[in-house]
């Protein structure tokens, strides 16, 4: 009981805090499998991001409660002119996020980000801070071999999930070259998710897909659905004191256009393929991360906004 309400004082600490500063044994880690990157979740940068394609869910602890920071960098230009200058944007996000088991094959994850974004502009530098969208996400293990059963494990989850806006959303990005610039949608969205695991000993693939409907705001405008998906091939290794889990894959995301009073905006659509490795240490029950991803091929906003990278860091407590 005093674990779960480690989570709830964390959670309603994050709430607080961003409100005020709003101004514009057993060995823990052998379920991993179960607990990869279920979603990710990113309006073509870093408007509404719960971490991009950097996963979410631990790689080591399968129920747990911790905190996250990641950042994105792009460019982006206007494209009026052959030789219009590119300006650099960096999306900062803190993070506390958790995974609860509720019933028996149910287990319900939760984003509450803090974001603290920053960029250059034709007339100077902007910035921009404030509490993101909440995210709640409850998963279902469908299918999943007995233990020892096969000589290869597998598991199916199903599940849904919404974005709640409990981040602020500002007018003046809308006719921005990236409408992304934001702390929150300002619109609730719903996720849908799928995800397969297949392990043999200490080897495994992680193979993701989500798909996210995105609803009008307030201020009648609409980002575009989101579909993503994730591969990643993990090993364990292990020693007296830490557990090793090293990770390599791909990750990609796919942007629909953006709507403003029900018209289509034109190049608000886009999709990016990424490349990524990781490693995640962990001892007793607490566990270090780090995560790094690269471009390997893209086209947002009509090759108006660049991705250059992203990378993470997370520190967890498994419950």
């Amino acid at each position: 009981m005093k674990k779960y309400s480690l989570v709830v004082v964390l959670f309603w600490s994050v709430f607080t805090y961003a409100a005020e500063k709003d101004s514009l044994g057993i060995n823990p880690y052998q379920n991993y499998f179960r607990s990869l990157e279920y979603f990710e979740e990113c309006d073509a940068c870093g408007c509404s991001a719960s971490g991009g394609s950097l996963g979410f869910s631990s790689m080591l602890n399968t129920n747990f409660v911790g905190i996250r920071y990641f950042n994105q960098r792009y460019k982006s230009n206007d494209g009026l002119f052959s030789d219009s200058p590119w300006y650099e944007e960096n999306f900062n996000t803190i993070q506390v996020w958790g995974r609860i088991p509720i019933v028996k094959k149910v287990q319900v994850s939760v984003l509450v980000p803090y974001h603290f974004h920053n960029r250059e502009t034709v007339t100077g530098a902007q910035d921009i801070s404030g509490l993101g969208d909440l995210t709640v996400l409850g998963m279902y293990t469908v299918y999943e071999t007995v233990k020892d059963s096969a000589v290869f494990s597998h598991s199916v989850q199903l599940g849904a999930g919404v974005k709640a806006p409990t981040g602020k959303y500002r007018e003046f990005s809308n006719g921005s070259v990236n409408p992304s610039f934001q702390v929150g949608t300002g619109s609730w969205d719903y996720i849908f998710a799928a995800e397969y695991v297949v392990k043999k000993g200490s080897l495994g693939l992680n193979t993701m897909g989500s798909y996210t409907v995105k609803t009008e705001n307030e201020k009648y405008y609409r980002f575009g659905n989101q579909f993503n998906y994730s591969s990643t091939v993990f090993y364990f290794l292990n020693s007296d004191k830490y557990v090793f889990v090293p990770q390599l894959g791909v990750a990609g995301e796919v942007y629909g256009n953006n709507y403003q009073y029900k018209q289509l905006l034109r190049n608000t659509a886009g999709d990016i393929l990424f490349g990524k490795a990781g490693i995640e240490i962990g001892r007793d029950k607490f566990s270090f991360g780090a995560n790094v991803m690269v471009p390997i091929n893209q086209n947002l906003t009509g090759g108006r906004v660049e991705a250059q990278y992203r990378w993470s860091v997370n520190l967890n407590y498994t419950l």
